[in-house]
């Protein structure tokens, strides 16, 4: 039998995925003054966004299964250590080839946020799972949100190599308290770690709702890349042409939901999950249609895009809550195959971004997302009602 996490071990993992996470985002606002700083062209540091998304890619791959061998207290704390170590690797970095090496490591480690996420719902009473998953979804899409603005906030005061330092000792503390306070119990698992990862692309056979999950999950996440990467190349150009601190301040309507993620667990605890997750993708939809009439408006672009996050980042935490609920023994790998998926499909959105604006413009890729989230609502409306 699994034991239940500790009193506030719940809240200690949304912590450590808010803050292992944000590690992807928070050089970004930087890069040129990191390229101004190493002598290195700004095309060549602008490949460091994609190597920390590659690396957290390959950590979602290999890392995560490690969730159905290893105590948490153990692969945690090891995992923020790894993560601190390379943070401080960044920060001492000669060079480009370093950093793009040292943010491949930060990726991979930083998919700790997702291991986190796996172990508050495998440890959370089956009748509290959706509220366990959901407060460590609210703490990492809180690091996604605001990790730009504090990375830049912390690299105004201490330059772009002690905001890592600052992150790199907030995850050695993160470290020591894993260690200390997570379950030291270790799964019962009836096949080995390389069994176990040969294992996982027959999962989506096994598994018909992990199917489901992904398709839903891959096209919520398309929509969501589309979206944010059109609006930011969108409200650079003319007529809007605003800078990219005025650009930034619309993230901040993402906090809406963060607000909802506590709500949309205790909703998935106490109703059938299905019919919340596909009211939650019916809400993201609602959110891009109001964002297709257009960008005039910056109130109605605002609320647009809260009611689309709040959407999408709450159908996330069911979606991970019931992938979980299929077999909690092996739900590190189930999550693996899911994650690695839906982060193939916003590569494949943000990818697709440019030339679709180009073509369709705002009103188009608008039409776009909300097709691609009223597509994943059929889906989830053909899901089994119960749990």
């Amino acid at each position: 039998m699994t034991r239940p996490l500790p009193r506030g071990g719940t809240l200690l993992l949304a912590s450590i995925a808010g803050t292992a996470i944000a590690n992807n985002y928070t050089i970004q606002p930087e890069l040129t003054a990191v390229a101004a700083d190493l002598g290195v062209p700004l095309a060549v540091i602008g490949l460091v966004p994609t190597a920390a998304l590659t690396g957290c890619m390959a950590g979602f791959a290999l890392l995560l299964p490690l969730t159905d061998h290893l105590a948490p207290n153990r692969l945690v704390g090891a995992q923020l250590t790894a993560l601190a170590a390379t943070l401080a690797l960044a920060a001492a970095a000669p060079g480009a080839g370093v950093l793009l090496a040292a943010y491949l490591l930060i990726g991979a480690t930083a998919s700790v946020a997702a291991q986190a996420s796996n172990i508050a719902g495998r440890h959370a009473p089956t009748e509290r799972r959706g509220t366990g998953v959901a407060t460590v979804a609210a703490g990492m899409s809180a690091g996604i949100l605001l990790g730009r603005l504090a990375g830049g906030a912390l690299t105004g005061v201490l330059g772009w190599r002690g905001m890592l330092l600052v992150f790199a000792a907030l995850a050695l503390l993160g470290a020591i308290a894993a260690a200390t306070i997570l379950p030291r119990q270790r799964p019962h698992s009836d096949r080995g770690y390389r069994p176990a990862l040969a294992s996982l692309p027959p999962l989506l056979r096994q598994f018909p709702e992990l199917r489901r999950a992904v398709a839903m999950g891959g096209l919520w996440y398309f929509a969501f890349n589309l979206i944010w990467v059109a609006l930011a190349l969108a409200l650079a150009q003319p007529p809007h042409s605003l800078s990219p601190g005025a650009i930034g301040l619309y993230s901040l309507a993402g906090l809406l939901g963060f607000a909802a993620l506590p709500l949309t667990g205790r909703l998935a605890d106490r109703y059938a999950p299905a019919a919340v997750r596909t009211a939650c993708v019916l809400a993201a939809a609602a959110g891009t249609a109001l964002l297709a009439t257009g960008l005039d408006s910056p109130p109605v672009t605002a609320f647009g895009l809260a009611v689309f996050d709040a959407g999408c980042f709450a159908a996330q935490a069911v979606n991970q809550s019931r992938i979980i609920a299929l077999a909690p023994a092996r739900s590190g790998s189930l999550s693996s195959v899911y994650l690695v998926l839906y982060f193939t499909s916003g590569a494949v959105g943000t990818a697709v971004t440019a030339p679709l604006l180009n073509t369709l413009g705002w009103q188009g890729i608008g039409l776009t997302a909300t097709t691609a989230l009223l597509l994943a609502a059929a889906l989830g409306s053909r899901s089994p009602a119960g749990r």
